[in-house]
C-alpha cells in the first residue's frame, strides 16, 4: 500500500510538472505569436502614416500652386478692369 502511494504521488507530480511546462511553453508562443502581429500592425501603421503625410505634401503643393494660379487671375482682372474702366 505504501509502495502504490508513493508511486501514485511520485506520478501525480510527475504530470504535474509536465502540464505545468506544457502551459508555459504553449503560454510563451502564444506570447511570441502576439508580439509578431504587433510588430506586423506597427509597421502597417507607420506605412500608413508615412503615405499620409505624401499625400497631404502633394495636396498642400497643389493647393500652393492653385493659390498661385489664383493670385495671377485675380492680378489680371485687375488690369483688365482698369482698362475696362479707362476705355469707358
Amino acid at each position: 500500500m505504501n509502495e502504490i502511494t508513493v508511486g501514485t504521488v511520485f506520478g501525480l507530480g510527475f504530470m504535474l510538472l509536465v502540464t505545468a511546462v506544457t502551459v508555459v511553453v504553449i503560454w510563451q508562443a502564444a506570447a511570441s505569436i502576439r508580439a509578431r502581429a504587433a510588430v506586423s500592425r506597427e509597421q502597417e501603421y507607420r506605412r500608413l502614416a508615412e503615405q499620409a503625410v505624401a499625400t497631404q505634401e502633394t495636396a498642400q503643393r497643389q493647393l500652393n500652386e492653385l493659390n498661385d494660379r489664383m493670385a495671377d487671375i485675380q492680378a489680371r482682372m485687375a488690369s483688365l478692369e482698369r482698362v475696362l474702366k479707362e476705355v469707358e
